[in-house]
C-alpha cells in the first residue's frame, strides 16, 4: 500500500520528560505552491524544540509536510501553520520553526516563527515569557 501525505501528526512519549533538551529535524525537500502563480516553492523547513512530555513522531512528520505540496501558501503563512500544528500536538516548552525557501524571482526569503511556554511560579500561576 503507498504511503499518503496526511496532516495528523502523530506524537509519542518523551523518554527524559525531567530534562531539557534539544531535537533538530532539518527537512531539506519541503515543497507547497505559490499562491499567486501556482509554481512550486522548494524550501529546507528546520524544526528546534525543547519537548515537554510528548515528541513529534517523524513518518508523520514526513507526511504532514508532504501534505502541502500541492497547496498553495505564502511563506509566512505556511510556516507560521506548521509552527501553530506542532505545537498543538506536542506542547513543548519551546519551538522554533524556519523556512529557508529558495530563491525565486532573485528573492531569497527565511522566515522565523518561534514558540515559547509560558514559565510557571512555584505556586502553579504561569508567567509572561521574558524577552
Amino acid at each position: 500500500m503507498p504511503t499518503k501525505p496526511s496532516k495528523r501528526l502523530e506524537t509519542f512519549a518523551n523518554p527524559n520528560p525531567d530534562r531539557d533538551y534539544e531535537i533538530s529535524v532539518d527537512c531539506p525537500e519541503f515543497t507547497c505552491l505559490c499562491p499567486r502563480t501556482g509554481q512550486p516553492d522548494f524550501a529546507t523547513i528546520r524544526i528546534r524544540y525543547v519537548p515537554d512530555r510528548l515528541c513529534v513522531e517523524l513518518k508523520s512528520l514526513k507526511l504532514y509536510l508532504w501534505s502541502f505540496r500541492d497547496e498553495g501558501h505564502f511563506h509566512e503563512a505556511v510556516t507560521n501553520r506548521i509552527l501553530d500544528d506542532l505545537v498543538r500536538a506536542t506542547r513543548p516548552r519551546r519551538m522554533t520553526v524556519v523556512g529557508d525557501f529558495n530563491v525565486r524571482g532573485g528573492i531569497h526569503t527565511i522566515v522565523t516563527a518561534s514558540h515559547e511556554r509560558p514559565k510557571r511560579r512555584p505556586s502553579g500561576k504561569r508567567l509572561a515569557p521574558s524577552a
